[in-house]
């Protein structure tokens, strides 16, 4: 090898981590695996169906998200995830196409840091809480951090009589406000957004806040009164909110490793 080849691996070795997240590296290899595992455990564990999708933002550039190609979920390989920008247009496409709704994820990362995974869903036990009067409550331990609160999203509010999809950054950006400093919004008569630190963390949030919705509507029916989780009891068992166990679980499930 000669000199100025040892000099230039030598320089290579010294840049920042903030140059390499300009220079676009690209995502590590077990964050894009979770992330196609995420999108087969939420088909499995019926959150997702042909529609929906989950996206994770890059490790190594706060300002991309990797999020796939428009396809069913359950069919999502490594080869359909799209590096996208917090415009919500692709990096690189090569061909493929985006899906319509990916300006839910784009604005949320644009005004939550913390978050660093989202879940647009359709899962029909939502609709019920999301088209009524009646709000989405925290009703056991797993789901405690709907005690944060539940909003709900009414697009007639931010643009009229529209086909109902966030298909724009104006739409993105007004969510991401209903949205503000809690977990998860309802979209009437569309579905819901989910958010998270990580993305065990958002699929088990999706997971459970479906099953809260059908405890719920269960305890209605019985009638009577409802004793929900209260906010202390939510903040002392936040800290284990990371369904690590559950996710090894989901992902045999689903046939991922």
């Amino acid at each position: 090898m000669l000199r100025r080849d040892f000099i230039a691996l030598g320089t290579l070795a010294f840049v920042p981590r903030s140059a390499w997240a300009q220079q676009g590296a690209p995502a590590p290899a077990d964050v894009v695996s979770d992330l196609v595992a995420g999108n087969h455990i939420l088909t499995q564990e019926g959150i997702l169906d042909g529609y929906g999708h989950i996206s994770v933002r890059h490790p190594r550039n706060k300002d991309r998200f990797l999020l796939a190609r428009s396809v069913a979920p359950e069919l999502v390989t490594t080869a359909d995830i799209i590096e996208y920008g917090l415009d919500g247009e692709p990096i690189d496409a090569k061909g493929r196409t985006s899906y319509k709704e990916r300006f839910i994820h784009s604005e949320v990362y644009r005004v939550r840091p913390d978050v660093n995974a989202v879940v647009h869903c359709h899962t029909p036990s939502l609709i019920p809480f999301a088209d009524s009067s009646v709000a989405l409550r925290p009703m056991y331990h797993q789901s405690a951090f709907l005690a944060a609160g539940v909003p709900v999203f009414e697009i007639r509010q931010a643009a009229g009589m529209t086909n109902m999809l966030i298909e724009t950054a104006a739409l993105g950006r007004t969510l991401a406000k209903v949205l503000a400093d809690k977990h998860a919004p309802l979209m009437r008569g569309h579905g819901a957004v989910v958010t998270a630190d990580t993305i065990p963390t958002v699929v088990g949030r999706s997971i459970y806040l479906d099953l809260n919705a059908r405890i719920q509507a269960q305890a209605i029916a019985l009638g009577g009164k409802i004793t929900y989780i209260d906010p202390e009891e939510a903040r002392k068992y936040a800290a284990s909110d990371n369904y690590s166990r559950a996710w090894e679980l989901w992902k045999r499930k689903a046939g991922v490793k």
